[in-house]
């Protein structure tokens, strides 16, 4: 007999601010305990030194990560001159120190738009979560272990010189990039393209796909809208814990892929839909589609039924659908 998960079927997306100085799975460890859930799982690690936007998907939700895995993202980053460090960030060890020369804003401006603009070849870090036969190279790097990084092509959509200190050798970039970008290595490469070396001080994700930086709780304030009165006295922990007010945070599950078409289906397809079978729907699309149920009750919306493919002879398969409460 198969072990029954412990903890709440709990299903949503919560969009965490996460704090610097701990790293993804801790915040995610503590997320998970807050909402008491069976499931929860983040969509793409984030360094102890960054912060930032670290969505949460707790039960059905994490069946979609992936396409938050794969979306584009928009961070912010300060890149210190003239230091160079093993793990291209504040946290490493420093491996080498040089002069900061006198740089014009606009003799970085025309790096960046030379080397960092659009379709751009980069190796990422030997202190990244990249795995090699199976171990993180951040693990082999701790070891002293080096090994072969393969560079990987990526795409920077847009990038902004914010702000440029001379006097402190440090300058602001906005990055806006598609998956699997390194912004350590953006700012490592610089620093080499300038001839003075430069690591990230400071690292925050904005937005993640559909989520952008204004949607975001930091955990302190979501542990606050989870403790309920002093004066409750009752003795089990996740009845000391406001759940009604913690699960009003959570997006639908569907909001991760809220860009892709609908379909629509009756009651009768949607038991069909959630028995496996096939059926008849309308125009093929490349796309996945987000199924939904017809409203009814007077609701404004159906029920998500999870995610489908429909074929060029107008059939809907189901591929990814939530199990039902």
């Amino acid at each position: 007999m198969a072990r029954r998960r412990k903890g709440r079927a709990i299903d949503g997306v919560l969009l965490l601010d996460k704090p610097g100085g701990i790293s993804s799975n801790h915040a995610l460890q503590r997320v998970k305990r807050l909402y008491g859930a069976a499931k929860a799982g983040h969509t793409g690690a984030l360094d102890p030194l960054a912060t930032g936007m670290l969505p949460i998907c707790l039960g059905e939700a994490t069946k979609f990560s992936q396409f938050l895995l794969d979306a584009d993202k928009r961070y912010r980053t300060t890149a210190k001159l003239g230091i160079r460090t093993d793990s291209s960030d504040a946290d490493g060890e420093v491996v080498e120190t040089r002069p900061v020369g006198d740089y014009s804003r606009e003799q970085i401006l025309r790096l960046l738009e030379q080397h960092f603009s659009g379709e751009i070849e980069q190796v990422p870090s030997m202190f990244s979560a990249l795995k090699h036969k199976g171990q993180p190279l951040y693990k082999l790097a701790r070891r002293g272990e080096k090994v072969e990084v393969k560079p990987r092509r990526v795409t920077i959509h847009h990038i902004e010189l914010l702000d440029y200190r001379p006097e402190q050798a440090e300058l602001d970039l906005e990055v806006y990039c598609s998956k699997g970008t390194y912004i350590r290595s953006i700012v490592e490469d610089l620093g080499l393209l300038l001839g003075c070396g430069a690591h990230v001080s400071m690292l925050r994700r904005l937005d993640s796909g559909p989520y952008k930086a204004d949607m975001m709780l930091s955990l302190e304030a979501i542990e606050e809208i989870a403790t309920v009165s002093e004066t409750d006295t009752a003795a089990d922990d996740e009845k000391q814990r406001d759940l009604k007010a913690l699960d009003a945070l959570l997006l639908a599950p569907w909001t991760a892929v809220a860009d892709l078409p609908r379909v629509i289906v009756d009651a009768e397809q949607a038991v069909r839909l959630g028995h496996g079978q096939k059926i008849r729907c309308g125009a093929a699309t490349a796309d996945p589609v987000l199924i939904f149920s017809e409203p009814d009750n007077g609701a404004t919306e159906g029920r998500f039924l999870g995610l489908g493919q429909v074929s060029d002879n107008g059939v809907l398969i189901p591929r990814r659908l939530i199990q039902s409460s």
